[in-house]
């Protein structure tokens, strides 16, 4: 049995795995999000603990059993998060977390200062990575930069919690712009360029082997044998495709969750940060990965639902498939960055648009637009991806909160021009990954582990009104262009 631990922005969610594939539990426990100031977003780990906690009280109620044969653990987290702790283990200020927008400055002082930055770890200095944030810290919070003993990753700070340990692995750290993501080691010039040292950063692992084991104390009260291990773990997303089973070069999914994201297999490191687009390592060893992140996907509709009054997400989705295709191109246009944007604008003061609203548009027209606008948005960033001739895209899964909705992802196709494969199981994503990185870590071989799920519907892109979509994004993409300045 195997217990996959999944750090995400609103909830942590907990899943038990049996070694013959099968889910025998899952629990969840939600977290907010603190937003003091604007660009911030910022969450106080303890509350993960707590979270973690309510989790391992709820397994421990349901499947006592199960958890008591728990061999290893793994883990996944939400990405780019600064986590300060001091030469105690204390933490020194909230975690300032992958949308926080507030270090724009520092992205172009660390850009300034390393010209090689894109060469070594694959990216932009965009606001979201960890990096820069420290840069703002040690700005605007010299006494807590001073202090600073450790910075750990979201995920990464669970595991000193559960462990005692500080260690990293290398899709996560790729998130960071401290690691050569080619080496898969850090980078002491990506380091002095932030003020920080390796002595600053935990030991790094790959995700599918050992990092730690679990506090005797945490197994005994959690019920848990002595000496579980701890697998590295993933970044989420890495952690995601891990759970679908698209480890293969080639192989990707399209993730409608609070972001949006486009996430490709590949076998070496193949960098294209001109167009924002991430290169980051895979969870496993010798596997890379190309991805494109939009800022606001899912959270887009839920603040569109909630703005105009829609009971749910479920009830804006269904009011925006209502609008016949005909109508479809005199609806409004939606530019969804509600927080700013990464791929491929790498742009933090970009803001969300509604545009070209009549007397004739109504609230099935306006959840037309969002819908279709956060559609384009992944476009633009699927486009970023760069795959040479002898590794073609093989398979492209979609996941996430808004895969639900069989019409939003058949529009998705449409905007896209490929196959979506809906597979069962796909929201279990992050959690079940983490559990299948503890079932590697505990000798599991990866052709045995990594299997793609039962397939539920293949999407095929409808050739019909193709050229309505290939206009509007157009227009899409030149509104941006022409509202960019405008956005400070």
């Amino acid at each position: 049995m195997y217990l996959g631990l999944d750090l995400g922005t609103s909830e942590l969610k907990a899943l038990l795995l049996a070694d013959d594939h099968r889910i025998v539990g899952v629990a969840r426990a939600p977290l907010t999000v603190e937003r003091p100031h604007p660009l911030w977003s910022e969450q106080a780990p303890q509350q993960w603990w707590h979270a973690l906690e309510e989790v391992m009280r709820a397994l421990g109620k349901s499947h006592p059993e199960e958890l008591a044969a728990v061999r290893a653990i793994g883990l996944s987290g939400q990405m780019h998060g600064a986590t300060l702790i001091d030469e105690a283990g204390e933490v020194l200020r909230p975690a300032i977390l992958w949308n926080d927008g507030r270090s724009g400055a520092q992205c172009e002082a660390l850009a300034r200062a390393v010209p090689r930055l894109g060469e070594i770890a694959g990216n932009l200095a965009m606001p979201g990575f960890t990096a820069p944030k420290l840069l703002w810290v040690r700005e605007h919070e010299p006494e807590v930069f001073g202090r600073v003993a450790r910075v750990l990753l979201p995920k990464d700070w669970l595991r000193f919690m559960l462990s005692g340990e500080a260690v990293s692995e290398m899709s996560d750290a790729a998130g960071t712009l401290w690691l050569d993501v080619g080496a898969r080691d850090w980078s002491d010039e990506l380091l002095a360029a932030t003020g920080l040292t390796r002595a600053h950063m935990p030991r790094l692992v790959e995700g599918s082997e050992v990092s730690a084991q679990l506090k005797p104390e945490l197994a005994a009260r959690w019920g848990l044998r002595d000496g579980v291990k701890i697998a590295g773990g993933a970044g989420d997303n890495a952690a995601s495709a891990v759970g679908m089973g698209l480890v293969e070069p080639g192989q990707g999914f399209v993730s409608l969750g609070t972001s949006g994201v486009v996430f490709v297999s590949t076998d070496r490191f193949l960098p294209n940060p001109a167009q924002a687009m991430h290169a980051f390592c895979h969870a496993l060893p010798e596997r890379w990965h190309q991805m494109s992140v939009m800022l606001s996907a899912a959270s887009a509709v839920s603040w569109a639902a909630k703005t105009f009054r829609f009971s749910d997400e479920a009830a804006l989705l269904e009011a925006a498939a209502s609008v016949p295709p005909a109508q479809r191109e005199r609806c409004p246009l939606f530019l969804p960055y509600l927080s700013g944007e990464r791929s491929p604008h790498n742009n933090p003061n970009a803001q969300g648009v509604l545009f070209g609203l009549t007397h004739a548009h109504g609230p099935a027209e306006i959840a037309y637009a969002v819908v279709e606008g956060v559609s384009f948005g992944l476009r633009d960033g699927f486009d970023t991806l760069r795959l040479p001739e002898d590794m073609p895209m093989r398979e492209m899964a979609l996941v996430g909160g808004g895969a639900r909705s069989v019409w939003w992802g058949q529009l998705l196709a449409d905007i896209f021009g490929v196959t979506l494969t809906l597979y069962a199981g796909s929201e279990t994503g992050g959690a079940l990954g983490a559990a299948r990185l503890a079932w590697l870590a505990d000798g599991g071989d990866v052709a045995e582990v990594c299997t793609l799920p039962p397939v539920k519907q293949k999407l095929m892109p409808s050739a019909e009104g193709a050229g309505v979509h290939k206009a509007r994004h157009a227009r899409f993409q030149a509104l941006y262009e022409s509202l960019r300045d405008q956005f400070q």
